[in-house]
């Protein structure tokens, strides 16, 4: 009977001891969703249930040395030291959870999906780190606060569980007991059951929405399970030649011969310009009304898509057509040094030289390694300006002097060239220098001015470009790299988060200036402008050309799903199939439209959806992303 109360005692106190980082995983979701509210908006009581069950296996893995010394009974000598090792090893392991749920509150706002591992590999690209914590404290302050309460009430908690300890002593019985039914039950729970393979990030979709996957998950889970699972695996949906039918990134180009020979192109990559705050997008208040008189002349695509969440995403899919098809950023992953085609490695073969600007400190997002690896043939950066007088301390040099700086230096390429300009003062923190802080426009989000001082700075980008000898014979392409935290809860749903304004403007009116109510991606920038620019040639792409007569697509990939946007309809694919079907034409927050009915064409999206995953994941493997 002592042995029975020494196992049941044991037992109880370590649930005791777990519940408590049960209930701070509990109210650190509640804070996630309260914070987030707008993002999630048909959560149930069921979502809940398979929430709990995520933070079970959470707990069993990150918790797996506390649970096996707990159920070792030892003597009351060595039994203080063991006392000592678990309060330890509970209070450093729960902070560090705690801390990654209270994270995913703010970041959550600008990436939609719980933070995985590659988040590590994106902080540690140059020195944003550095440059941002002292940002990043000061204005999430309230989070700090919130850890602080959670660590008290741990340890509040943690010393009351004192009185479900009794005395015990050494025996084999106990440890063999606890070791082959205890031990196994909490094994069964860290692999989230029965299943052939341990439960991971993707199988959220299969138990909730994927728009609310980000909920039932848990920071802790998604940063282990993301760990060291980097690489791509390799499908076999179809035969080689059945997935060359269905999708083949080796395309030819078709010249237009709309543009002279010779045409310079600059692309203008504004940081964080979503539809939501650009006039021409939005039908209310305009935060952008150089930008708007800019749309008014160019062709414009009322659908236009980013192909990710984070600008580390944005660049390869704009400057080499190649998307993060993975949790990883294509940049920050393990093919980020593979062979490439961009942009600007075609274009120097037909006489162009290249310039990539970005007034960010050098290695920020590793944007200047992508830019080598790219083939651009120079980098100008923070370091290069070479005037801080003019840095705004904390991501780099403020736009309004960095932009037209950048349109006098695309003056010393040798035409015809090909400059790539990616804006940085429209990201958080938002900061817009004393000078022109009453001549902004303000609105319900701190972006709301940081938009608007991004529009007077291109304004200066425009001023400057004018007065050179280039202007006119220039396309130039204005692009969003990702949609922002927003104010308005229909921007948060998976439908309309990645819709961006995508331009292309030409001085001379060469282009028509239209609205075209085509979708049209980020990734579709490349093959179009080798049409425009008269280049007869063969190149890799996972977009298409405008002037390519064929039906207009969109796809991208967050937390174990993609997202596939056709015919005035979002698919969600996860778990091998389609899930569901939104109109991404309509603003209401629900329009779900039956799968049934559109199964022919639902069925045509799943193979294509599944030849570009085969296609991709392979090629990435196998460092084949070029024309051979």
């Amino acid at each position: 009977m002592r042995q029975n109360s020494n196992v049941l005692s044991s037992l109880k106190l370590l649930l005791v001891r777990l519940s408590i980082v049960f209930a701070m995983m509990t109210f650190a979701r509640i804070l996630f969703y309260i914070f987030n509210l707008d993002s999630f908006s048909s959560v149930g009581f069921f979502d809940f249930i398979v929430a709990a069950w995520f933070d079970c296996i959470t707990i069993s893995l990150y918790f797996s040395p506390f649970i096996l010394i707990s159920l070792i009974p030892l003597n009351q000598k060595a039994d203080w030291f063991k006392e000592l090792f678990l309060k330890f090893y509970f209070h450093v392991v729960n902070t560090l959870m705690v801390a990654m749920n209270l994270m995913d509150i703010e970041y959550f706002k600008y990436t939609s999906k719980r933070s995985t591992f590659d988040l590590f590999a994106i902080l540690g690209a140059g020195s944003d780190f550095a440059q941002l914590a002292t940002t990043f404290i000061k204005d999430f302050w309230i989070l700090i606060i919130f850890l602080i309460v959670f660590l008290i009430l741990s340890e509040w908690l943690y010393r009351k569980t004192k009185r479900f300890k009794s005395t015990a002593s050494f025996s084999l019985k106990v440890i063999a007991f606890n070791f082959l039914l205890i031990v196994p039950l909490f094994v069964i729970v860290a692999r989230g059951g029965f299943q052939l393979k341990p439960i991971g990030i993707m199988e959220a979709s299969q138990y909730t929405n994927p728009e609310n996957s980000a909920f039932v998950l848990n920071t802790p889970f998604t940063m282990l399970k993301s760990y060291g699972k980097e690489r791509l695996e390799i499908k076999h949906y179809f035969s080689e030649q059945e997935e060359k039918a269905i999708f083949n990134p080796i395309q030819v180009s078709q010249p237009q011969h709309i543009l002279p020979d010779g045409t310079n192109v600059v692309i203008i990559m504004l940081e964080s310009f979503g539809n939501e705050y650009v006039g021409a997008f939005n039908h209310g208040v305009s935060y952008t009304p150089f930008f708007d008189s800019l749309i008014g002349q160019s062709l414009t695509f009322e659908h236009g898509f980013a192909n990710g969440k984070k600008s580390i995403e944005a660049v390869p899919a704009i400057v080499a057509s190649i998307p993060s098809l993975m949790d990883n950023p294509y940049i920050s992953s393990p093919y980020g040094n593979n062979k490439i085609e961009s942009l600007a490695t075609i274009l120097k073969k037909h006489g162009y030289e290249t310039g990539f600007y970005h007034g960010a400190t050098n290695g920020s997002m590793r944007f200047d390694g992508f830019a080598a690896q790219a083939g651009f043939d120079h980098y100008f950066g923070r370091y290069e300006y070479n005037n801080d007088a003019h840095f705004d301390k904390t991501w780099g040099i403020l736009d309004e002097y960095f932009n037209p700086w950048t349109a006098k230096k695309l003056s010393e390429l040798k035409q015809p060239f090909f400059g790539t300009l990616f804006t940085l003062s429209s990201h958080h923190p938002y900061y817009v220098p004393p000078h022109m802080r009453n001549k902004v426009k303000k609105g319900p989000h701190p972006i709301c001015a940081s938009i608007s001082y991004g529009d007077y700075a291109l304004r200066r980008f425009f001023e400057e470009a004018r007065k050179q000898p280039w202007y006119d014979n220039t396309i130039f392409v204005l692009v969003a790299d990702h949609t922002p935290a927003t104010e308005d809860k229909i921007y948060s749903q998976r439908r309309f988060m990645y819709q961006i304004p995508i331009v292309f403007y030409h001085p001379g009116k060469k282009i028509i200036a239209k609205r075209d109510p085509e979708i049209f991606q980020q990734m579709d920038i490349m093959p179009t402008i080798l049409d425009l620019l008269n280049i007869k040639t063969k190149f890799y792409s996972y977009g298409k050309s405008y002037y390519q007569k064929s039906d207009r697509e969109a796809f991208t990939y967050i937390e174990g799903s993609y997202y596939y946007f056709k015919n005035h309809h979002m698919y969600t694919f996860s778990n091998e199939k389609a899930r569901n079907l939104l109109d991404f034409t309509i603003r209401k927050e629900h329009t779900n439209d039956s799968l049934s009915y559109y199964r022919v064409e639902s069925k045509a999206v799943e193979r294509r959806l599944k030849a570009i995953i085969q296609r991709y994941n392979r090629d990435l493997i196998h460092n084949k992303t070029v024309v051979e």
